[in-house]
């Protein structure tokens, strides 16, 4: 992760199995993470908890935020959800799968991404229907104290509140390429990638060092002169932090 840029997250149940039985399960983790996002400096633009895996986007603060946030808020809601249902073992399916996200354009695809995973599911019709998103907060402007802090992409969307409350319940017609940029995140987020243009990519691989793109593993990066290739090795995993 880089500090600033922004990072798509989706934390699945182990075996696909529920992480969410019911409401107040669902209050406790956003509960939680509301608590958790200051601590572990993070902001979170969009969010979407289904019965089996959770979605968040986030922009970190540090190189490590997002680790520290998301191994706190595992700990914490297994230590719950095991007590509470009298289980043991893992809740959830190893380590979070993550894309770093390019603000032009992409941000904005990720948020209507994330808010339409209950219609996708066939859930609801409408995401607005669904009360466990962010979406009533970001498209109607219900508040959701401590927890949803708007992206500078969505704030270019108008003027004022209510002008950038209409144009993103716009972003969410159904079109052929809203569908392309859908598999295009959800392939980036399953592989690690980084999600956005040809140069985005290459500016993420050079401040990691590491290749954030699909290909074969290959060598660190190195300063280059004009003309030569660049390989870049895979995404390493987070390091195990304690949110503080």
């Amino acid at each position: 992760m880089l500090a600033g840029v922004p990072v798509h997250v989706i934390q699945r149940g182990n075996n696909r199995g529920a992480c969410f039985v019911d409401d107040e399960d669902r209050n406790f983790y956003l509960f939680h993470l509301a608590r958790g996002l200051g601590r572990c400096g993070c902001r979170l633009h969009a969010y979407c908890l289904m019965t089996n895996h959770v979605h968040l986007l986030l922009t970190p603060e540090g190189a490590e935020s997002c680790a520290v946030l998301m191994k706190h808020m595992g700990q914490l809601h297994s230590q719950y959800f095991n007590k509470r249902y009298g289980r043991t073992g893992s809740l959830w399916e190893g380590r979070f799968r993550s894309c770093l996200v390019q603000s032009e354009g992409y941000v904005l695809a990720c948020y209507r991404y994330i808010e339409l995973n209950p219609v996708r599911a066939s859930l609801v019709i409408h995401p607005g229907d669904y009360p466990w998103s962010s979406h009533r907060n970001n498209a109607l402007g219900e508040a959701a104290a401590r927890l949803v802090m708007p992206h500078s992409e969505y704030l270019r969307l108008g003027e004022s509140t209510q002008e950038r409350q209409k144009v993103y319940t716009g972003l969410f017609g159904s079109t052929a390429a809203n569908e392309r940029l859908e598999e295009e995140i959800r392939a980036a987020t399953n592989g690690g990638y980084a999600l956005g243009d040809e140069f985005f990519r290459r500016t993420m691989a050079r401040a990691l060092g590491r290749r954030v793109d699909k290909g074969k593993p290959g060598r660190p990066l190195r300063d280059a002169a004009p003309g030569d290739s660049q390989e870049e090795l895979p995404l390493p995993p987070a390091e195990n932090v304690v949110c503080p």
